[in-house]
Order: C-alpha cells, then structure tokens, then sequence
C-alpha cells in the first residue's frame, strides 16, 4: 500500500471514530429520560431489599473515613495540615477516590451483569458502563454535599472555588468512561479482568496521595506519583477545599491528565467497537 493510501485509510478512520463519538453523545441526550430511568434503577437496584435500604451507600464510606480518620489522628498521631483539620484534609481525597473505585468496578462487569440488554438489537450497549458511572455519581454527589456540610460545622464558609467541582466531575467521568469501555468489553471474554481491576485498584489506593501527603516524598520523585490520573483529581478536589486554587493554576498536570483521558476514551472506543459484534457469542 502507498503512503497516500495508507495515509488517507488513517485520516478515514479517524473522521470515523469522530462520527462515532458524536452518535454516542447524541445518542444520551436523545435518550436521556431513559438514561435516568437506568441509572436511578440500578441505583435502587444494589441496596433492593435490605433493611437499610439505600442509606448503605452512603454508610459504607462514610465509616470507612471516620476508621481511616481514627487511625491517623489517635493511632498514628496525625497532625492537621496546616490550619486545616486531618478529617477534612482526609475526605476531599477519599470521596473521589469512591467514586473511581466503585465506578470502575461496576462499570467493568456492566456488560456481563446486563447481558439480557446485550442481546436486544435496538439497545445501544455502549452506554451500559455510563449507567454504572452515573449510579455511582449519585452517591459521589451525596458525599460531596456532607463534605459541605462539614466545612461549614467546622466554621469555614462556603468558597468560589466549590463551583469547580463540576469540571472535576467531569474529568473522573470521561476517565471512567474510556477506561469502562474497554474493560467492560474485554470482561466478557476475560473473567480475570475483573479481578485484575480489583487488584491494580488496591495498588491505586496506596499509590496515590490521598491519606498521605506528598510533600513527604523527595520533590525528584514526585512526577512519578503524579502520573497516576487519580493524583490530579484528588489534589483537584483539595484545591478546590482546602488550598483554593483553580484548576488552570496546575497547567502541567492538566494538560496530562486531559491528554490521558483522551487516549483512554479513544482506545476503550476502538476495543468495545471491535468486540461488540461477538458479545452475543458468549454471553
């Protein structure tokens, strides 16, 4: 094949991903009362028939935090980050980290959980990994409220900088979404995967600063920390609590994580297209 050519197939299926993706999200707004309907029932759907209902997703977390908040301030002795409280230096990086680890992990087994809508010629499957991502959001935005209101019993005032919040939002979904879509897709093929998602989660966990500050760390070792996705939106998050900084202020960071999330959500894009056509065949 001649370089024009293979030039020219390139640039093809590039407008094609692009047309793609612009099916994709016209079709979430064409249908996005159904989307709701989804999101709302697997919401519901997790805590069906427990006692506590729905109150378990939010009692999970936050017992969670308040272990982690006991054990660093009476265990281990932790002292406040600056003049902020431990507990509230704490949840601004735990509550996000929620959200990516409950997210990912639904959305990796929402093909596999939902294969009787797999097989329904008129159901869009992609969005299946979007319905978990938005149930998960649900809480995530719950937590985020107590936060709030944390901050406020604390005496801090509400900030200017809360009205970020949504931008970072954004950045965990889209991640989420192209990570999602490709492990979701693999999932049906690989049971492994799922463990392998739980795996490389707990490594995160540890790996990334969010009980630990990473000042601790000698400034030529940072950028090795910091290439984690999770980092930017966890220091996001604080920024916005805590150091009230906008998220331009870390133009570097930014620009990576942007650069990765486009890299995720194309790549899982291309997986889940070409895998899609055999789900029939094994679920």
């Amino acid at each position: 094949m001649s370089a024009p050519n293979h030039l020219k197939n390139s640039q093809n299926r590039v407008v094609h991903y692009i047309k793609e993706f612009y099916r994709f999200f016209k079709h979430l707004i064409a249908n996005k009362a159904l989307l709701r309907v989804l999101i709302i029932n697997d919401f519901k759907k997790q805590y069906l028939g427990s006692y506590l209902g729905l109150l378990w997703a939010f009692i999970q977390p936050l017992t969670f935090m308040l272990v982690i908040w006991f054990v660093f301030t009476y265990g281990f002795r932790s002292a406040p980050h600056g003049d902020t409280p431990y507990f509230l230096w704490l949840a601004p990086g735990m509550i996000p980290w929620f959200f990516i680890s409950n997210a990912l992990n639904a959305g990796t087994n929402s093909i596999t959980n939902n294969s009787f809508l797999v097989k329904k010629v008129a159901f869009r499957v992609s969005i299946l990994p979007f319905v978990q991502i938005g149930s998960a959001l649900i809480i995530h935005i719950a937590l985020i409220l107590f936060l709030m209101i944390m901050f406020l019993l604390y005496g801090l005032p509400p900030s200017v900088y809360w009205i970020q919040l949504p931008y970072f939002m954004l950045c965990i979904v889209l991640l989420l979404l192209g990570i999602s879509w490709m492990t979701s897709a693999i999932r049906v093929f690989i049971k492994d995967v799922d463990n392998i998602v739980d795996v490389l989660l707990q490594i995160g966990f540890w790996a990334t600063p969010i009980f630990w500050n990473i000042n601790i760390i000698p400034p030529k070792y940072q950028w090795i920390f910091k290439l984690n996705p999770a980092y930017y939106v966890i220091q996001g998050y604080r920024d916005t609590f805590i150091n009230h900084k906008w998220f331009w202020q870390m133009r570097n960071v930014t620009f990576y994580y942007l650069v990765v999330t486009v890299f995720f959500v194309i790549l899982g894009a291309i997986v889940f297209k070409r895998l899609r056509p055999h789900f029939g065949d094994v679920l």
